[in-house]
């Protein structure tokens, strides 16, 4: 598998799902899959991430997009996944290729060991020559322990398979530097700092649940982890290929030049904040190398967590400075900085060295990363 080119590509709601009828577009996946067809004919490794399970169940379920609640989503989603994938085989088979499909939860990439199971099931799918296709288990995830789009899903699967390129298919043919309803908007074909075009992208689809936002945070994701993203408009005859080959208009958000290994990018690339620190100013500055973070740094704390959990870590302005692995949950964290005089196995019944944060477990955030907002109760203290 090392040896193939992986590419994950991620379909929008809108290209999946007709927004009048709710039924499948079939005349897509007829171009979508005949593409990766001849794709995987020349040695490449297509993962699918696709959205469409809800929208083509609310028809089932008698609801609209506009009215539609959290409880009617879940079971638009049991509804309309069968749909989905029958659509996916049945147009599968006219190329000869055989499908799977991957529901997964945010705890499957939270989670470091659920992680790699995860990995290893992709793998394996696409050393027998199985296209997988993921997406959120919408049907039992609740708004506490939800990815909440599938673009973000999709970057979290480019980054766990090392995929070399990620495609995400969409209603609008790139990345404008303002509203593209705007008659002043410049269509942007490369980008190197996403950062620089958060402001020009917020709304999302009707169908969907993101926007152009989303999109970025994906790609950022992507960066980091040295995959080239492609922002294009999915209604081609030849939607992933012409994007590679760069035949039609497309935004290409180019890879950092030095990506992070794997298990920096585990914990750098996060779905959902399970906890922060604030340390000290002094700290902060010292942070790096062989630096851990130790209890008596810790000015203040956020969040429910446990050992294993990643943390956001601020300094006193409440700038995000860098995020780490735990080495300790929230109650017993907050036993040790409530007594900082008494040795931490006293306090905790073992012997630990009293590291919140081991310095192999901690990762600096630099420019290239997208910095999360401190939690209200850090930046309400500020």
């Amino acid at each position: 598998m090392t040896q193939k080119r992986n590419i994950v590509v991620k379909i929008g709601s809108a290209l999946l799902a007709n927004q009048q009828l709710l039924t499948p577009r079939y005349g897509f996946l007829q171009r979508l899959l005949e593409d990766i067809a001849q794709l995987r004919a020349e040695g490449t490794n297509v993962i699918l991430c696709s959205s469409g399970s809800v929208a083509l169940g609310l028809r089932i379920i008698g609801e609209t997009p506009e009215s539609a609640g959290v409880s009617d989503k879940q079971a638009a989603a049991a509804c309309g996944m069968p749909l989905l994938l029958n659509a996916y085989k049945q147009v599968g088979h006219e190329f000869g290729f055989e499908i799977a499909q991957v529901l997964l939860t945010l705890g499957d990439f939270e989670d470091h060991r659920r992680f790699l199971n995860t990995r290893n099931t992709v793998h394996r799918l696409l050393q027998s020559n199985v296209v997988p296709i993921v997406n959120e288990n919408d049907t039992i995830t609740t708004e506490e322990i939800r990815v909440g789009d599938n673009d973000r899903l999709a970057a979290k699967v480019a980054q766990m398979v090392g995929a070399d390129d990620f495609v995400i298919l969409t209603g609008v043919d790139g990345l404008y530097d303002r509203n593209p309803d705007d008659p002043e908007a410049q269509f942007v074909p490369e980008v190197e700092d996403v950062s620089l075009y958060m402001d020009a992208t917020k709304g999302k689809s009707t169908l969907g649940t993101g926007g152009m936002e989303t999109k970025l945070l994906a790609a950022n994701m992507a960066q980091e982890a040295g995959v080239t993203t492609w922002i294009a408009q999915g209604e081609a005859d030849h939607p992933v290929s012409s994007v590679l080959a760069q035949t039609r208009r497309s935004t290409k958000i180019l890879p950092h030049p030095n990506p992070l290994s794997g298990w920096d990018s585990w914990i750098a690339n996060r779905l959902q904040m399970a906890g922060s620190l604030v340390i000290s100013d002094t700290t902060a500055s010292g942070l790096g190398g062989d630096r851990p973070i130790r209890r008596g740094d810790v000015i203040s704390m956020t969040g429910d967590f446990s050992r294993g959990d990643v943390l956001h870590i601020y300094d006193s302005k409440g700038i995000e400075r860098a995020r780490g692995l735990s080495d300790f949950t929230s109650e017993e964290l907050r036993v040790l900085t409530s007594n900082p005089d008494t040795q931490a196995e006293q306090l905790l019944g073992y012997r630990t060295k009293g590291e919140v944060i081991r310095s192999a477990n901690l990762v600096m955030l630099e420019n290239r990363h997208l910095l999360w907002d401190a939690p209200e109760e850090i930046s309400s203290a500020q």
